[in-house]
């Protein structure tokens, strides 16, 4: 069930986490244009409203490479491959690229705070309360929205600004999973909440 009314965001305590939007990644969405388009209306609007903004992105090191074991199936065969190397395909999406002063850190697993200082860097600046989106609903947003609950914050998830592969994988989640843990609403919803 999505909300439809989000309730009151505190800017200085938010911030919006723009995820896995990495060129290799963003090739798989059916329109990826429209996607980040609607991304860039959100974190325009978060910048304005002064929500501090992060960057999650996935890529192995040779080191991590090195390191992942077959037991872990999906980053041993991204390791075998060499689909997620750390380089221009796994950097942040050029077309919505961070700002010099917002957050941005590499990850070598699924979720956002198990591989990086992330955590660290929110709780620098004071946030308790993460909005998330990004790519894929089942994997980057899913995992993050149970550590983060894990860790106490208050989520918001952009149903919208989250895709998945699986159309009835990203409608359970949104519409059963997430709105457990946190606010499930829409890109419009999130700045007319901003206003």
């Amino acid at each position: 069930m999505r909300v439809t009314e989000l309730r009151t965001i505190h800017p200085a305590t938010t911030a919006l986490l723009i995820m896995d939007v990495e060129p290799s990644i963003v090739a798989q969405l059916p329109d990826a244009d429209a996607f980040i388009g609607g991304l860039l209306r959100a974190r325009e609007a978060a910048r304005t409203a002064g929500l501090t903004v992060g960057y999650v992105r996935v890529a192995l090191t040779a080191d991590d490479v090195a390191t992942v074991p077959a037991s872990n199936l999906t980053f041993h065969a991204a390791a075998v491959t060499g689909r997620l190397l750390d380089g221009p395909d796994t950097e942040v999406d050029p077309r919505i690229a961070p700002g010099d002063d917002e957050i941005v850190v590499r990850k070598s697993r699924v979720g956002a705070f198990s591989t990086t200082d992330l955590g660290e860097q929110l709780a620098g600046r004071g946030v308790d309360t993460l909005v998330l989106c990004g790519i894929a609903t089942s994997g980057v947003v899913l995992s993050t929205v149970r550590d983060a609950a894990d860790h106490d914050f208050s989520i918001i998830v952009l149903e919208d600004g989250c895709f998945d592969r699986d159309p009835e994988v990203h409608r359970v989640l949104t519409e059963k999973v997430f709105p457990r843990q946190g606010e499930v609403v829409s890109i419009d919803d999130f700045i007319a909440s901003l206003a």
